[in-house]
């Protein structure tokens, strides 16, 4: 599904990306974890076609970037984004905002086909928004909107499910619903790459994690055997204990950085 092979990014004498490799198949589900600017949503964006890499490769549904037209890889990929929110029309109805991710548009300038209205509503009647198509996208609480852009994403069916952390700014509660479609996820077949600063937010539906440390893979694999104390200990540099319950791993950060 993605291949990255030695990338390498630099901007001026700073080096961003330091030779990152990164392989994701198929009917696996990705979780990113990293500190601020350890290069997490660069990553992301490379795999998106929004950002090139100095050196090295990026391979995505087995298209190699350079090779193919962008636009019609993007087609076969959902993103969630903060950015993608900001660029939508908030005076526009919560259908249309979902319709418009058939096509991957920000807004619809002309007449909207039926079936791709039908395909709006019921994926909104999913997300349990249905009552709210005719409104106002701006008229929706934070978590509403995330969850009307998940179902935006899905409208394409895409092979590719990316989110740049998806449940900034929601508190507990609409964070768990959320979630909670997010696991839903795992029926369709769909592979899902998600960055969070959060480690409860690594669901049972994710299969495998990976640390970023300054620009670089500091290890990935199975999440079982990534979430260790020891090694998020050492990304973010400060003694953490890691605790498993409900199939997801919840942590514990030693008050003012002391040893346990």
């Amino acid at each position: 599904m993605i291949q990255l092979q030695r990338l390498y990014l630099r901007r001026e004498e700073r080096e961003l990306l330091k030779g990152v490799d990164l392989t994701i198949n198929k009917g696996e589900h990705w979780a990113i974890l990293g500190r601020n600017g350890s290069g997490k949503t660069t990553l992301l964006e490379m795999m998106t076609g929004y950002l090139f890499p100095s050196s090295g490769t990026v391979e995505v549904l087995g298209h190699r970037y350079g090779e193919v037209d962008i636009r019609e890889v993007r087609k076969e990929i959902g993103y969630i984004s903060q950015s993608v929110i900001e660029k939508l029309t908030l005076r526009d109805p919560v259908w249309e905002i979902v319709a418009t991710g058939q096509y991957a548009f920000l807004r619809f300038y002309q007449e909207i086909d039926e079936s791709v209205r039908l395909k709006a509503l019921r994926l909104l009647d999913e997300a349990g928004l249905r009552h709210m198509a005719e409104q106002p996208f701006g008229t929706l609480s934070q978590g509403e909107r995330k969850k009307a852009i998940l179902a935006r994403a899905l409208m394409a069916d895409p092979k590719l499910l990316i989110m740049d952390e998806p449940c900034a700014g929601l508190d507990l509660h609409e964070r768990e619903k959320l979630l909670a479609d997010l696991e839903r996820l795992k029926e369709r077949e769909i592979t899902v790459v998600y960055v969070t600063h959060h480690l409860e937010e690594i669901i049972p539906m994710f299969t495998h994690v990976a640390l970023v440390h300054d620009g670089q893979i500091a290890i990935a694999g199975p999440k079982e055997e990534v979430l260790s104390g020891e090694r998020l200990s050492g990304i973010y540099e400060w003694p953490v204990e890691v605790e498993w319950s409900y199939g997801r791993p919840w942590i514990k950060a030693a008050p003012g950085g002391e040893q346990q």
